[in-house]
C-alpha cells in the first residue's frame, strides 16, 4: 500500500477547498442574479414610480422621507415609504404600486434591545 506525503495530503484538500469555494460563488452570483431580475421586473410592472409614491407618502404623513422600496406583499406590488415624524417616530406608508392608492399607513414598532443573555 502506497502512503501518500503530507505535502499530497494538502495539495488535495487545498484542491477540494477552492472547487468548494468556486461552487458556493457561483451558486451566490446566482441567487443575487434572480434578486437582481425580480427587482428589474417588479419596477417594470409598477405604474407608479418611486417619486409618486413619496410624494403620496409626503402628502399623507408629514416628516422626513428616509426610505423607499418597492415589495411584493399578498401577492400584490407595494411601494413601502418610511417616514421620521416630527414626533421622532418611524411611520410605514404602504402604497398601492398600480394604483397609487394609500393602503395603511403604520408606526414602526421599537425593537427591543436583547441583552447578551438573551442571544
Amino acid at each position: 500500500m502506497r502512503r501518500l506525503s503530507l505535502r499530497s495530503v494538502m495539495l488535495v484538500m487545498l484542491t477540494i477547498l477552492l472547487a468548494t469555494g468556486v461552487l458556493i460563488a457561483g451558486e451566490s452570483a446566482s441567487a443575487g442574479d434572480k434578486g437582481k431580475k425580480d427587482k428589474v421586473e417588479m419596477a417594470q410592472r409598477a405604474a407608479v414610480s418611486i417619486e409618486q409614491a413619496i410624494q403620496t407618502a409626503s402628502e399623507k404623513v408629514s416628516g422626513k422621507v428616509i426610505e423607499a422600496e418597492l415589495e411584493r406583499k399578498h401577492k400584490k406590488l407595494v411601494w413601502e415609504v418610511e417616514v421620521v415624524t416630527p414626533e421622532r417616530k418611524i411611520v410605514e406608508v404602504h402604497i398601492d404600486a398600480e394604483s397609487g392608492a394609500v393602503i395603511d399607513v403604520e408606526e414602526e414598532k421599537p425593537q427591543k434591545i436583547r441583552s447578551p443573555k438573551e442571544r
